[in-house]
């Protein structure tokens, strides 16, 4: 009998001390969270809003100095990648990203589904929307590109509207932008119903994404993985491991698992005991 208890008391220590010891790596994992957290930008990177519809009255000047109302021009299953035309960063690859998808994709360009790229610069003017559209209609192959990519500019107050209501967050430095790089689609009626993230998009991706938003369907991002083990890191403009985030994950899932092991270990153990005593 004394035996048992003992075995019990033990049994009782060890599960306390393993819970006090979960609690303290939880902890220290949350602290380290908050640490880096206060270190990052408040808001940077891409807040989806999945669903919700493109405000009217946003006004934006197209490549040929067209005064448009940007919900209005929306008639169709609309792409919107969000650059800064003088970005000597990742807009470039996203851009030929692009171009590359819409030569490759199964999908009539301008019918079936339009690009439109804005810039978030509100310095940037028609001009160089018009040039930049030029560099970039030289990758496009069989694909009516003057009607169905479009290149917009617009001014501050347009510009901080359209990236709110998208949950685009950027941030100037200097005379550059911190910013993420995403695709954002919308349905004919202006409702955003994907978002596809980098700088690299499959055709296969797109003309799920088109088909969705002509169907009025929002679809789930398919990188939620991806956008929780990276973070945006603004120095070198890219993605890169969030170490805190997988080693806090890592500590809990170790912890827990030597919780029940340990657990398991010892209730074999007194079982065993038990039959020996008997």
């Amino acid at each position: 009998m004394k035996t048992i208890v003992r075995l019990q008391v033990i049994s009782l220590f060890v599960k306390r001390s393993a819970v006090l010891l979960l609690l303290i790596l939880f902890n220290s994992t949350l602290t380290i969270s908050g640490l880096v957290a206060e270190e990052k930008p408040a808001e940077l990177g891409i807040y989806e809003h999945l669903d919700q519809i493109l405000p009217d009255g946003l006004t934006f000047t197209d490549e040929n100095y067209k005064v448009v109302d940007l919900k209005k021009e929306i008639d169709k299953p609309t792409v919107i990648a969000l650059v800064y035309y003088e970005c000597p960063g990742i807009c470039s690859p996203l851009l030929e990203g692009v171009a590359q998808v819409i030569t490759r994709a199964k999908l009539d360009l301008g019918t079936e589904y339009q690009v439109f790229t804005i810039s978030f610069d509100p310095d940037e003017k028609p001009r160089l929307a018009k040039d930049k559209k030029a560099n970039y209609a030289r990758l496009v192959k069989n694909k009516d590109v003057e009607k169905g990519w479009r290149w917009f500019t617009g001014d501050s107050a347009n510009v901080t509207n359209l990236l709110n209501s998208l949950g685009f967050k950027v941030k100037k430095q200097g005379e550059e932008f911190i910013h993420p790089a995403s695709l954002i689609v919308l349905s004919p009626e202006g409702k955003i119903t994907r978002y596809l993230h980098g700088t690299y998009f499959l055709p296969f991706d797109l003309k799920m994404a088109v088909i969705e938003a002509s169907e009025g369907r929002s679809g789930p991002t398919i990188n939620k993985v991806l956008k929780y083990c990276f973070s945006f890191d603004p120095e070198g403009k890219k993605y890169v491991v969030n170490i805190t985030r997988i080693s806090g994950t890592l500590i809990i899932f170790i912890a827990v698992s030597f919780l029940v092991g340990l657990l398991l270990s010892k209730k074999r153990g007194r079982n065993k005991k038990l039959l020996n005593e008997e």
